[in-house]
């Protein structure tokens, strides 16, 4: 995933075959606005990986304080159950206050999935990164132009709004209705320069992209989406059942020493037990960061089938990126060789929706 696949941003090989004006200097200008977008995506990245790193310690920290409170209650619930008189009325109000407070902080912790945020600022991260070196590719290609500017700046505001820092009001919905690939780029356009001569396309390696299309579709975006949805259940389910619990437990201790008292405190100990067992299924074993990270890999699949798709739909082959280079980068995307890429492609023609190979080797 972290060789750049845009069917928008031209590498500078194809760069130095573009159609160029009388000089062959560059606009100030160009280059300005170019190092200025380059030094804000570095600032991005330092503020993505640095919120990450900050979030990362709230799932730690809450996941060990709300652990910490719930047993505290569930023992003292249990030493409840075997005492009477003045103690008891202490250690059912303590007991009933603390697992009230898991219950708010288990409420909080799962509206906002902090695992889940770790793992939107780590790709955010890695995305920005990735950006930085187009920028500079385009810079040391030696002749920028306008659109290259307009693009990086488009693919700045398209990263912001797939990966947003504040939580009020703009934080992603960590339970959708629906699950779909993350999006991260803005949309493709067609370019509007093009080479006089052959770039390196064939009917052949048409007929393997489109091929390759197909088995992203079938097999890797279908797969990732389904595990999503799994993923995304099991989050769900967890997230009810953890303050759920816990409330139980409460209520639980509000009932031990009246003629309710033994089934009271068995609830109030196993629903508290149960509650911690829970939340560390939940936010140790980090599900919703295994949620984020299924959508983004379908997201990634789904850049790859649009690219290929861009470049496809372009009638004029000249204004294409250049062919060989675009197989390269396919087959290095899906940690394939390229006669490791022929060969899907082949398969695929051959065995139709029944081939059983994924498209990626990666992941």
């Amino acid at each position: 995933m972290g060789i750049g696949l845009s069917a928008a941003t031209t590498s500078h090989v194809e760069k130095k075959y573009q159609s160029r004006t009388v000089s062959n200097v560059s606009d100030p200008m160009v280059i300005a606005k170019l190092h200025a977008i380059m030094e804000a995506v570095a600032d991005r990245v330092e503020m993505h990986k640095n919120i990450g790193e900050q979030r990362d310690n709230w799932n730690s920290l809450l996941l060990t304080s709300i652990n910490a409170i719930t047993l505290t209650a569930a023992t003292m619930a249990g030493i409840a159950a075997t005492n009477v008189g003045g103690p008891l009325m202490a250690l059912k109000l303590s007991s009933t206050l603390m697992y009230l407070a898991a219950t708010g902080m288990l409420v909080v912790m799962n509206k906002i999935q902090p695992s889940q945020l770790v793992e939107e600022q780590r790709n955010a991260a890695r995305l920005f990164k990735q950006l930085h070196c187009q920028i500079q590719t385009t810079l040391s290609s030696g002749n920028p132009a306008s659109s290259d500017v307009e693009e990086a700046m488009e693919k700045v505001l398209a990263l912001d709004k797939a990966y947003p820092l504040p939580l009020i009001g703009v934080m992603l919905e960590k339970f959708p209705k629906t699950v779909e690939p993350a999006v991260w780029w803005p949309q493709h356009r067609q370019r509007q320069e093009g080479r006089p001569y052959g770039n390196g396309w064939s009917v052949e390696l048409e007929e393997e992209m489109r091929e390759i299309v197909g088995v992203l579709k079938r097999k890797d975006i279908e797969d990732y989406l389904r595990l999503g949805k799994i993923a995304l259940k099991v989050n769900k389910i967890l997230s009810i059942s953890g303050p759920l619990l816990t409330g139980m437990a409460a209520c639980g201790i509000a009932f031990v020493g009246s003629s309710h008292a033994p089934w009271a405190a068995i609830v109030g100990v196993v629903a508290g037990a149960m509650a911690s067992v829970v939340n560390t299924m939940e936010h140790g074993g980090q599900v919703g960061m295994v949620f984020e990270m299924y959508r983004n890999n379908a997201g990634f699949f789904w850049l790859m089938e649009e690219t290929i798709e861009s470049n496809l739909s372009e009638i004029d082959v000249g204004r294409r990126e250049n062919g060989e280079l675009f197989e390269m980068k396919v087959a290095l995307q899906m940690g394939r060789s390229l006669s490791e890429l022929k060969n899907l492609a082949a398969s695929s023609s051959k065995k139709g929706e029944a081939i059983e190979e994924f498209a990626s080797k990666l992941f």
